[in-house]
């Protein structure tokens, strides 16, 4: 496969690539009709994060559905699981977030969502290909044709009333916490200001809220990448700092001394402060930490794990009817009494919540989390050489236990590594966890050889 056809990739969460040359007008109109028929006559939701690319994105959107005979509610620059919910709640045909999330700026997306504000299943996304390649659209005539409305106050309001309902509210207000907030001006800045000042009664010391303004940092919230959050929460005191991706999905957290917390340990309070309070299982996907399998544990629940990507785990948790579940190494909270969708703002009211309850510092909170040493690494890698490559890996490390169901993943009693394609970018990821820091770093070390 060449290098101009790895720059456009469809996966569990949509179709993204590099907007002009491989993500261009024409082709999202003709994902955006493949969509509108599919899904049928009817009300589609749209809405788009704050990427340079994305007022063209969204016009060649608006034209693909209205040529399929859909009437198009377009809600403006929101985050995803903002959208996401609207369209369950409002009952929708399906809905579609113009963004490429975690990626560079120069990437866009369409997430496609069916009825239910879920990502489109297996079936769905490939019956919906289908169409696509065989240009199998619906053609809407003069009589059939529908027309665009735009609702920019409803879905955040009903979307945070939903998280909201899950935590002490007052309880939170009353705190007054100091909190910095890196939105890296994305599709967040605008809510997520709202959120944590009007809703939550914080004092707010942000950075990066400017929807007008480029990214001013890596779009992925990862310890590498905000410094200058760690600094702002120093600097003023707060006792944390939330940080999110360009469409507010993920989720990083400081703690009051400027430390970003690794994304997994993010995930385990989480899950800790959902479970002790509602019954059922937690999933989780394969590069996530097994601290979240020692917090399940610890409350008597079983963890279930699946391939890594939202979809996956989102249809995991229908089936085990799990309380709670996510993406640890990512940023990702799951919370579906919300909805079925990974949402930071579940995660800024979960974390505010358990700070007031406990009265303690997110230092104390995130230390008595089991411990383990983390580490990840991804590379470029030569398509052809992929199959070899992992059994490269398999031969040379022999484990007890290994699961193919996402890349290869061996595991050890306390440690292990796991190596996979991504769903999103042209790059090879590798992990590996240990109890033992030595032996993470050591692991480590062996994997990327392999990798390089």
């Amino acid at each position: 496969m060449s290098v101009r056809e790895h720059k456009l990739k469809v996966g569990v969460s949509g179709v993204r690539g590099v907007v002009g040359e491989f993500l261009t007008p024409a082709l999202t109109t003709a994902l955006s009709q493949a969509f509108g028929t599919y899904v049928g006559r009817g009300r589609v939701i749209v809405g788009r994060d704050t990427r340079p690319s994305g007022e063209m994105i969204l016009h060649a959107v608006r034209c693909g559905l209205l040529a399929a005979g859909c009437e198009v509610v377009d809600v403006g620059i929101l985050p995803t699981p903002t959208i996401q919910v609207y369209v369950a709640a409002t009952k929708a045909q399906g809905g579609i977030a113009i963004t490429a999330s975690h990626n560079p700026p120069e990437y866009n997306a369409l997430k496609f969502f069916n009825a239910q504000g879920l990502f489109c299943n297996t079936y769905e996304r490939g019956e919906l290909i289908d169409l696509w390649h065989q240009s199998s659209f619906h053609h809407a005539q003069n009589d059939e044709m529908r027309g665009v409305t735009t609702e920019l106050v409803a879905p955040k309001q009903l979307h945070f009333d939903r998280v909201l309902s899950h935590v002490d509210v007052e309880r939170i207000r009353r705190r007054r916490f100091r909190v910095g907030l890196d939105a890296v001006n994305g599709a967040g800045s605008l809510p997520s200001v709202e959120f944590l000042t009007e809703y939550l009664n914080c004092e707010l010391h942000a950075i990066a809220v400017d929807p007008t303004k480029p990214f001013p940092r890596v779009a992925e919230p990862r310890p590498d990448t905000l410094g200058d959050l760690s600094k702002l929460v120093r600097e003023t005191g707060c006792d944390i700092g939330f940080a999110q991706d360009p469409d507010g999905d993920r989720l990083a957290v400081a703690d009051e001394t400027g430390r970003v917390l690794d994304n997994d340990d993010v995930l385990a309070l989480a899950v800790d402060a959902c479970l002790a309070r509602l019954p059922g299982d937690v999933v989780v996907n394969l590069t996530t930490s097994s601290v979240i399998d020692d917090i399940a544990a610890r409350h008597g629940r079983r963890v279930f794990r699946t391939p890594v990507g939202e979809a996956n785990v989102v249809e995991r948790m229908q089936r085990a009817k799990a309380v709670i579940g996510g993406e640890g190494s990512n940023g990702g909270i799951i919370f579906p009494a919300v909805q079925y969708c990974r949402d930071s703002y579940n995660g800024m009211a979960f974390l505010l919540d358990l700070m007031a309850a406990s009265g303690e510092p997110v230092t104390k909170l995130a230390g008595r989390l089991p411990q383990y040493t983390r580490m990840a690494g991804s590379v470029a890698y030569q398509h052809g050489r992929l199959a070899s490559l992992m059994q490269a890996v398999e031969d040379a490390f022999i484990a007890p236990h290994v699961d193919r169901s996402d890349g290869l993943k061996l595991i050890w009693p306390g440690h292990w590594i796991h190596v996979r394609s991504s769903n999103t970018e042209p790059i090879l990821r590798f992990a590996v966890e240990s109890t033992s820091e030595a032996e993470a770093r050591a692991l480590f070390e062996r994997v990327k050889e392999f990798a390089a």
